[in-house]
């Protein structure tokens, strides 16, 4: 009997109750986080055993996580790098340089909404969207 890991139901469940934002922002990933902690409040912090990495042509790529777990709340806000070295974490997105999912307790519409404004305001962000999972072809790549 063989084993098969279903990705699509670990991707479904990784994703309840996320929100999932992509980020045109053409800086380092370690500036993006220290704009978003000095302007913004958050507390980011680079998250090494989450790192994913992806094997390309006889290649290694690592894209770097960072995290941000609201205090006195179930809500966890994580940063991924799109992008390493010429390589995409979600192919299909190649002009998003950062992805932050949000996950956890559920944010309101206004407070979805302030969140993307204040991201908007940084300096280097260009844009700001909100992505549906059905357009996501690679989500298990986001999964760590």
């Amino acid at each position: 009997m063989k084993l098969k890991i279903d990705n699509e139901s670990i991707a479904q469940e990784f994703f309840e109750d996320s929100i999932l934002l992509g980020i045109v922002a053409p800086v380092k990933n370690y500036l993006m986080s220290w704009h978003l902690n000095q302007v913004l409040g958050f507390d980011f912090r680079i998250k090494h055993e989450y790192e994913i990495q992806l094997s390309k042509k006889t290649r290694q790529y690592f894209f770097s996580i960072y995290e941000y777990k609201v205090p006195s709340i179930s809500l966890t806000h994580y940063l991924y790098n799109n992008q390493f070295d010429g390589e995409y974490l979600l192919p299909e997105f190649k002009h998003l340089d950062f992805l932050w999912l949000i996950k956890g307790d559920p944010l309101s519409p206004d407070e979805l909404k302030d969140l993307i404004q204040s991201i908007k305001s940084l300096q280097g962000v260009q844009l700001v969207i909100e992505m549906t999972n059905e357009k996501i072809k690679n989500k298990q790549h986001l999964i760590f």
